[in-house]
């Protein structure tokens, strides 16, 4: 077994494949994590404070978090790529792990997360769509961008992380599931999209009372998860595995309000996706031929630099950037032009034979380029023109020029250190890179030790009440076990995935939502749960969590509750300009039903059922006095 994992990984270590699929995982892990940022920066006295506003334990969090929205930015735009990505881990390690985050606001993606962003680490981010790239060609101006070769990477860093943070997750998934009656009966996507603390905005009663349609994609998503691992890397059935997988989360982050754990799980399928769809993509959007000549001063260092900056970001291939002194005499459209006032100024020529100079230039190479169009023409209005101009005059007159021989440098500027990818990946010997294959398969040996605990533990043992305590040496094994899983799922994000299952839902029949009353006695929902029991944006993601899984469940532990009603009222009476010494907040109970089987309109009956008051809370001073039934489980 061990020799033919050697074997697999020896054989993708060596293939080579673009690194387009790699930089889109970079940008999107990027995007994602500032997002959810932002959700935490609006969010953080609800998250943070003891007490919501008036009790301020981290004044400095919000410091910190724009912090971490900077090095997510950087991260989505590819700059000092290996630094960032650490730092972000670093960020979504201690955040997780050191602040209520960790168990009050779990976002249910959290770990997930920290997992993928292990691996980005020593993925080769800085190769595709990369600020970092661009650097590194600045650092040699005088190399034209048609010397640089397009990436390519090891076919390795796209199958790890797969393998590793999707594959073995769903597997584990599809273990816990089997436990679940609900997901036995093909109901696993039909019962929490009925539930209204679960559900988005998008009414899907319409497929919902589809049952077969139902029971088709719950075992759809069963027999996805159980064979994912093994069949996804197949040539024939990756498309396959890529569309299935896409409709499931995309269907996740759209129709539930857990979107974050969408979009997080979507983002891995730039790797899953066909080798082969980036090439046709990247030649259906690419124009056959460029649109727009532009001739640059090749002795101009800043010329040069802009020259690769507006490459760079010239995706579709709009525009192609001549050296004058080589290409001019080649175009008879310049001709006219002596050789001083040529490098004088940027020009450019268009498929019509137009030309163009100096800021018209800049505005036609926008235009060109396409999805910066607008900017090109708002570059030709008047007074913006002209200011252009102005500007331009003064740093065209005065740029320097030298001439470039011998002493310019084409090879790597020393500056850029080596990334981890390319300590790893980028050998110069034979036998240095089976010495990395024995590495990678040794660690990737470790992972799978680490997930077989982790699947065993908890989708194996805890499901089927197994006593590990009987004997002193099971007892020695479960305490090893343990200390294995607290390591691997705080550094590596290895946790169970038993996501509303039965254990959940299970006499899930009661919905708790607070209002309050306005200075005439009229009633109002808290911009939280509505009339009809969904809870509203932006009280997504991990505030839901912290509502519908933890505060309200079938056993309602009244502590924690409580708790919560405190920082619900404070959060959003404050935010709701509500006078909180002199407002009273209703707490109000419906009943629904979450049976495991399935029922026609079962979502329009949850949504429509009646309130009933059952207590009520009331501030005084930065205390709050909660009123509850003794047991509202029985009501």
């Amino acid at each position: 077994m061990y020799t033919l994992l050697l074997s697999k990984i020896n054989a993708l270590y060596l293939k080579k494949s673009p690194a387009t699929g790699v930089g889109l995982f970079r940008i999107l892990f990027g995007l994602v994590t500032f997002q959810e940022v932002l959700f935490l920066i609006f969010f953080n006295h609800l998250i943070f404070d003891p007490i919501p506003f008036l009790d301020v334990e981290f004044p400095m969090i919000v410091f910190f978090l724009w912090l971490w929205a900077l090095v997510a930015l950087a991260l989505a735009v590819g700059y000092r790529c290996q630094t960032a990505s650490i730092v972000n881990y670093l960020f979504w390690l201690i955040f997780v792990n050191f602040t209520p985050m960790q168990r009050d606001f779990d976002g249910g993606f959290d770990l997930f997360m920290i997992g993928a962003n292990f691996f980005l680490i020593f993925m080769p981010i800085d190769k595709a769509f990369a600020i970092d790239s661009l650097r590194k060609k600045w650092s040699t101006p005088f190399v034209h961008y048609s010397h640089y070769k397009a990436e390519e990477v090891s076919r390795l860093v796209y199958y790890l992380p797969v393998v590793i943070c999707l594959g073995f997750l769903y597997f584990d998934s599809a273990i816990h599931k089997m436990f679940a009656q609900h997901w036995r009966n093909g109901l696993g996507a039909w019962l929490p999209s009925s539930i209204p603390y679960y559900i988005s905005a998008l009414d899907l009663s319409w497929l919902l009372n589809i049952e077969f349609l139902q029971k088709f994609f719950g075992y759809t998503i069963i027999v996805f998860q159980f064979t994912f691992l093994f069949f996804f890397h197949n040539r024939r059935f990756r498309p396959l595995y890529f569309w299935v997988g896409v409709s499931m989360h995309l269907g996740i982050a759209l129709s539930f309000n857990i979107y974050p754990f969408g979009l997080g799980m979507l983002i891995f399928y730039s790797l899953v996706a066909p080798f082969s769809w980036y090439r046709f993509l990247g030649n259906q959007f690419r124009l056959k031929k460029p649109v727009l000549t532009v001739f640059y001063d090749q002795q101009c260092p800043l010329c040069c630099r802009t020259v690769l900056l507006l490459n760079h970001f010239d995706i579709l291939q709009g525009v192609d950037f001549k050296p004058a002194q080589v290409f001019a005499k080649n175009y008879p459209e310049l001709n006219s032009l002596e050789e001083q006032q040529l490098l004088k100024d940027l020009y450019a020529l268009n498929s019509k034979g137009q030309l163009f100079e100096g800021v018209a230039t800049y505005a036609q190479i926008l235009i060109a380029m396409r999805y910066p169009m607008l900017f090109g023409y708002v570059l030709k209005l008047p007074l913006i023109y002209q200011f252009a101009c102005s500007r331009y005059r003064k740093i065209a007159d005065n740029r320097v020029r030298m001439v470039c021989d011998v002493s310019c440098d084409t090879g790597p500027d020393i500056r850029f250190e080596k990334t981890w990818y390319a300590r790893i990946f980028e050998t110069e010997t034979t036998q240095t890179a089976k010495i990395k294959v024995f590495m990678i398969t040794k660690v990737l040996v470790v992972l799978i030790i680490l997930q077989l605990n982790s699947s065993f533990h908890y989708g194996l043992l805890y499901r089927l009440h197994v006593d590990t305590r009987q004997t002193a040496l099971t007892s020695v094994m479960t305490d090893m076990s343990n200390a294995l899983l607290l390591v691997s799922n705080t550094f590596l994000g290895i946790t169970p995935h038993a996501l509303y299952l039965h254990d959940h839902f299970a006499e899930y029949n009661h919905l708790l939502a607070i209002t309050y009353l306005d200075a005439k006695g009229g009633e109002h929902f808290l911009p939280f749960i509505n009339e009809q029991g969904r809870m509203l944006a932006p009280n997504w993601g991990r505030v839901h969590s912290m509502w519908a899984n933890i505060a309200v469940t079938p056993n309602i532990d009244e502590v924690r509750l409580k708790k919560f009603i405190m920082k619900v009222t404070a959060f959003w009476g404050i935010k709701s300009g509500l006078d909180l010494q002199n407002t009273q907040f209703l707490i109000k109970m419906k009943k629904i039903d979450a049976p495991f089987e399935w029922e026609k309109d079962l979502r329009s009956k949850n949504l429509s059922g009646e309130w009933r008051t059952i207590g009520e809370a009331r501030w005084q001073g930065k205390e709050v006095k909660i009123t509850l039934p003794t047991d509202i489980d029985a009501l």
